[in-house]
Order: structure tokens, then C-alpha cells, then sequence
């Protein structure tokens, strides 16, 4: 299998002010998050970024850097501004750029995902935490028996009729899923995902492969071979980080 990674990394950030840059135990976390992808098979690794403050961080880590436009609607779309001369049968997979803890694994997973039937691929685990269920900000995934994407939502999907009335779940079981914000594409499904206007879902859930599903697309969707630790998007996320790295010495 052969593949590419490139790990969109947007400077700006309004709960985090330059956050590739954030110190992440004496590394910037874009370097953390470069490191666990050159760890995968991946033939090539790039750091797409609106900010030669992140280029100038990346050297000498073994990855790429590629400045890109400043003014993309998305992660996918600076994905795509890298991609655009490459085959369409290639494989990307959007390695997000505040995940340092992402773990190799299940970036060399989601790739082996894509086949015949499908193009695009992402990854979910199963939720453990009750009140996970009912988090807006946990987004979840329901999946057919193929393992092909039927829905993403904020909502507590599937919505379980004889339990959920009070608004507590009784159990948890696998049922639940927490959709992982990683994904591989053939680069002309890619292309083609970039070039559909936002949909109506999508711009309800503020998901945006919801635009995927609604453009006839299948996603295939596999269980995490590992743990995926939840993104940096606050000085509390970074924290947290920290403690796990600092913990791993």
C-alpha cells in the first residue's frame, strides 16, 4: 500500500493563538504531530500551512512544508491545494495538525480502507462515557453492516426510543460510536468533495462530510486499532497532552 500524508495546519486560532506552534514538551505541537506521521508508512509527509512561522518549524523534522493560501474554508481544501497535481488514484490521508498523540497505527489503518467501492475512509471507536452520547461535541457515526457511513451527527444517534426519554442513557454499549477526525481519500474523490458547494446538512451540523454522503459518496468507516486521544484546542487540551508525554518518559 502506498500513500501519502499531509497534515493541514491553519495558524490562526481563536481558542489557542498560534497553536501549531504551541510548546508541546519542548517540541512545537506541529512537530509532535509530523513525527507520529513520519512513524506511519506513509511515502511522504507534508505540512500544508497559511504561516512561514510553521515552515521554519518543521525543518529538520524529516517532513515537507508547503505554504498555501491563507484564505481556505477548511482543513480539506489546504489538503487539496497540495494534492491538486497529483494522480487521482493516490491516496491522502488528512492527518489533523493538533492530534500529537495520533498514533501511527490507525494512519496506516485508515489508508488500507480504501478500495473498489470506496474512496474515502475515515475511523470511529466505541463511546464508553454516558454523557459522551449526548455531547455536541463529540460527534458520532452510524454505520451499515458493510461499515459504510449512514449518518454523522452532534445528536445522539442512534436515539435509543425507551431509554433516552429523561435524557440519560441506562447503558452504553457498542451501539455508540465517536467518529475520529482522520480521513483518507483517493485524491479525485478529494477533489471532487472540494468542488461541491457546502450542503444543507452539512451547514446544519457544521460537519462537512455530511456534504460527502449527500453528493452519493461512501465512506467507509473501520473501529480505531488504537486509542485516539482527543485534539488540542485549548491551553487545557495542551495540558493534558503534556502530562500523557511527560508520563511516557
Amino acid at each position: 500500500m502506498r500513500y501519502r500524508v499531509v497534515i493541514p495546519a491553519r495558524y490562526g486560532s481563536t481558542r489557542l493563538p498560534g497553536k501549531p506552534l504551541v510548546d508541546i514538551v519542548g517540541k512545537p505541537m506541529i512537530v509532535r504531530v509530523a513525527e507520529q506521521a513520519l512513524r506511519s508508512r506513509a511515502s511522504r509527509v507534508v505540512v500544508a500551512t497559511d504561516d512561514s512561522r510553521v515552515v521554519d518549524a518543521i525543518r529538520g523534522s524529516g517532513a515537507e512544508a508547503v505554504l498555501t493560501r491563507s484564505d481556505h474554508r477548511s482543513g480539506s481544501d489546504r489538503v487539496m491545494e497540495v494534492a491538486a497535481a497529483w494522480p487521482d488514484d493516490e491516496i491522502v490521508v488528512n492527518v489533523q495538525g493538533d492530534e500529537p498523540l495520533i498514533p501511527p497505527v490507525v494512519i496506516d489503518q485508515v489508508a488500507a480502507l480504501i478500495g473498489d467501492q470506496c474512496e474515502v475512509a475515515t475511523l470511529s471507536e466505541p463511546i464508553t462515557e454516558p454523557a459522551d452520547v449526548f455531547d455536541a461535541n463529540i460527534v458520532k457515526v452510524v454505520v451499515d453492516r458493510r461499515g459504510r457511513a449512514l449518518y454523522f451527527s452532534r445528536a445522539p444517534i442512534p436515539w435509543q426510543r425507551n431509554a433516552f426519554g429523561d435524557g440519560t442513557p441506562p447503558r452504553i454499549g457498542g451501539e455508540w460510536r465517536r467518529h475520529i477526525g482522520i480521513y483518507a481519500y483517493r485524491v479525485g474523490a478529494l477533489r471532487a468533495f472540494v468542488s461541491y458547494p457546502p450542503s444543507r446538512l452539512e451547514e446544519i451540523e457544521a460537519l462537512e462530510q455530511l456534504r460527502l454522503l449527500d453528493h452519493g459518496h461512501a465512506i467507509a468507516v473501520g473501529t480505531a486499532d488504537a486509542p485516539v486521544p482527543g485534539g488540542v484546542d485549548t491551553p487545557a487540551d495542551a495540558d493534558r497532552v503534556r502530562a500523557v508525554l511527560r508520563g511516557a518518559d
